[in-house]
């Protein structure tokens, strides 16, 4: 499956318009929307100008509890289990629980770890938190693991906005190998055989975001990818 993420501090019109039609034309499972941290952006309008073009499902990926709009369909509810950090553990979701008690959003539970990627991303040091280095496979697994244990619906390894390198094939295929819940995996798929990688070791979604700012014809790359999965 594929979900497309749109930084809501990047959500020009022009850009939206592209964007949504290429995610049509390749039948995107998701749209995910949002950021690590929002400046001039307006989740609620992007989320609406969004749902005009596409029927594609829109999930929120908050990078903070103000980032709720009763717009989207539902919202991936985070927890960063690779920090140490009690803010992104459990402080965000306490703040977030009543008002999302309030809308009519999907509640999806989410184990994310925050993977190294080469580079401090904006995700790391928004959160105040070490990723996980990227040759700790053993980590990533283990950390994986506890988060089903926990009862958490997804997983999620990102490598964060910006990554100068994905999340490594080993490191996909050892978490893959460890648990059962449908994983997903972001954070520097900018090329079409980056993206067979990871569905190759065992990713279930994979996000593309950054790569489309850049080129939004990247999706177009990716469809025969998806159509030999899915036939």
């Amino acid at each position: 499956m594929l979900a497309v993420l749109i930084d809501p501090d990047k959500s020009e019109q022009g850009f939206l318009n592209t964007i949504c039609n290429q995610a049509n034309s390749i039948n995107a499972d998701f749209i995910f929307i949002g950021g690590s941290l929002l400046t001039d952006g307006d989740i609620d309008k992007t989320i609406r100008s969004v749902k005009k073009l596409t029927d594609i499902p829109v999930v929120i990926f908050p990078g903070s509890s103000s980032q709720i709009s009763n717009e989207a369909d539902g919202i991936l509810f985070l927890s960063l289990l690779s920090s140490r950090n009690p803010e992104m553990l459990i402080g965000q979701q306490v703040v977030a629980a009543p008002y999302l008690r309030k809308t009519s959003l999907e509640i999806i539970s989410t184990a994310y770890l925050l993977i190294d990627s080469g580079v401090q991303t904006t995700a790391s040091y928004m959160s105040n938190s070490n990723p996980i280095p990227a040759n700790k496979i053993e980590i990533a697994a283990s950390t994986a693991l506890a988060g089903e244990y926990l009862g958490m619906d997804l997983l999620y390894m990102d490598g964060g906005s910006g990554a100068k390198n994905p999340v490594s094939s080993e490191m996909i295929h050892k978490v893959k190998s460890y648990t059962t819940i449908p994983l997903i995996v972001g954070g520097g798929i900018n090329s079409a055989q980056k993206v067979k990688v990871a569905y190759e070791s065992g990713a279930d979604v994979i996000v593309i975001g950054n790569a489309l700012e850049s080129n939004p014809d990247f999706l177009q790359e990716v469809k025969s990818i998806l159509l030999s999965y899915n036939t």
